[in-house]
């Protein structure tokens, strides 16, 4: 689980985007948009819970410390790298997204439609198909 930072309109709209990848397979499982405060993390927490996790791998965010049970979390950068690696990739594909940009979303319904686009696009091993038929 990690989160990550953006924002619509200007600087101080800021938004997070809360998501979980497997740790194995590095896909993404649930994502949630909101703000840094717990409420957030608890809806990806309920997204989650139809896949019964047993290891939780974040960094050492606060939110996870109060909201995950310390016998399933493991704290610390190494067990993160490829959720980091998605971060990368969204900033690198999604202009909106990098830090200093003259891109921006003006709104948040948009900004959080072209993240979630992306992410069930490209992200997720699904088998959309180039036909028409």
């Amino acid at each position: 689980m990690d989160e990550m930072w953006s924002y619509y309109g200007n600087k101080k709209n800021q938004v997070w985007l809360w998501w979980a990848v497997d740790h194995n397979t590095h896909t993404p499982l649930a994502f949630t948009f909101g703000t840094r405060e717990h409420r957030y993390l608890d809806e990806l927490i309920n997204l989650l819970k139809p896949f019964n996790i047993k290891t939780v791998f974040s960094d050492n965010n606060f939110s996870y410390k109060d909201r995950i049970s310390e016998k399933i979390l493991v704290t610390g950068k190494n067990n993160t790298q490829a959720i980091e690696r998605h971060h990368l990739t969204l900033r690198t594909r999604i202009k909106r997204l990098a830090r200093k940009t003259i891109c921006f979303s003006k709104n948040f319904d948009i900004h959080k439609s072209i993240i979630s686009f992306f992410i069930n696009r490209f992200l997720f091993p699904c088998s959309f198909s180039n036909s028409t038929t």
